[in-house]
């Protein structure tokens, strides 16, 4: 059921992406027989919104197989989501009229198609390891690993520690005093995180930030791209990357078991809510009464 919902998705994608195509020229050809004292602004608005609406839709005929940034790791519930049916992103981000314009082509030709579901909301409740995982933290595998044709961190860098709030603001001024471009925290950071809060942290570079590679600037990258699990001033849980360097991580104590650790970055990179969409949610409330943080006014 799910493989033949995934091929009519991508059926109507090829569809769409072709009545798209097909009313984009008549409306330029319209557009050019205008008299000259009548601005084509309306038409050049549709034109707009059906190039809005189907850029995506070539990528969704023939959608990629889904590649981790991180070796070991599994996709999230809402890049599964949109794995199973390619149309998933195209129609949920699409307003009313967008979707009767699509509906209007796809009822004659693919009258059984049915809408995507809406595509799941990034978790906030702690994930669950699966069985592989859980069997991997309690022998001791490190979970962290090299991408293909590139070296190994070294041993200190497969360690997680526990850091209190104090020192996870640290991490974030020294990235940013030394402007390693991740991890730019500031009062905001120091506001929400929970004051007497236990934080995690661990060398787990993207394979685009793998040591050695070379950065925005052409410079080799000698910095590690830690992810962090942060506990929140509300007492939720979730992840964040932070730039550290090697020697500033290696001073930092150890201070877990190592069965432990292992689960502990599992459970991290399984944390689908960041900061971000933390701080997102977060922002129509945020203020001294809540969490003692001023925002700064809008514009500034």
């Amino acid at each position: 059921m799910r493989h033949r919902e995934a091929e009519q998705d991508r059926e109507v994608a090829a569809l769409l992406s072709a009545m798209a195509f097909m009313e984009i020229r008549h409306l330029a050809a319209e557009a050019k027989r205008l008299p000259a004292d009548q601005p084509p602004d309306k038409i050049l608005e549709r034109i707009r919104t059906l190039a809005d609406l189907c850029h995506n839709l070539p990528h969704a005929t023939r959608p990629r197989r889904w590649l981790p940034s991180r070796r070991g790791t599994t996709p999230s519930t809402r890049e599964q989501a949109l794995t199973r049916r390619p149309m998933s992103w195209t129609w949920n981000t699409a307003g009313p009229q967008a979707r009767a314009w699509m509906l209007s082509h796809i009822e004659a030709r693919h009258p059984h198609w049915t809408p995507p579901p809406p595509i799941p909301q990034r978790r906030s409740t702690p994930p669950t390891l699966n069985l592989r995982q859980e069997a991997a933290a309690l022998l001791g595998r490190w979970p962290v690993r090299a991408p293909a044709g590139e070296q190994p961190l070294p041993p200190t860098a497969h360690v997680l520690k526990a850091l209190d709030t104090g020192t996870v603001c640290a991490l974030h001024e020294e990235a940013a005093q030394l402007r390693l471009g991740l991890g730019t925290g500031g009062p905001w950071l120091r506001r929400h995180l929970h004051p007497d809060g236990v934080h995690y942290l661990v060398p787990d570079p993207a394979s685009y930030y793998w040591p050695g590679r070379a950065d925005g600037s052409g410079d080799a990258i000698r910095w590690w791209q830690c992810t962090a699990l942060l506990r929140m001033y509300d007492g939720e849980q979730v992840s964040s990357m932070v730039a550290v360097m090697p020697e500033t991580f290696t001073a930092l104590p150890r201070n877990l078991p190592r069965h432990r650790q292992a689960r502990l970055v599992h459970l991290a990179r399984a944390t689908e809510r960041d900061t971000y969409l933390w701080g997102r949610d977060h922002k129509a409330i945020c203020g001294p009464a809540t969490c003692g943080h001023t925002p700064e006014p809008a514009g500034t």
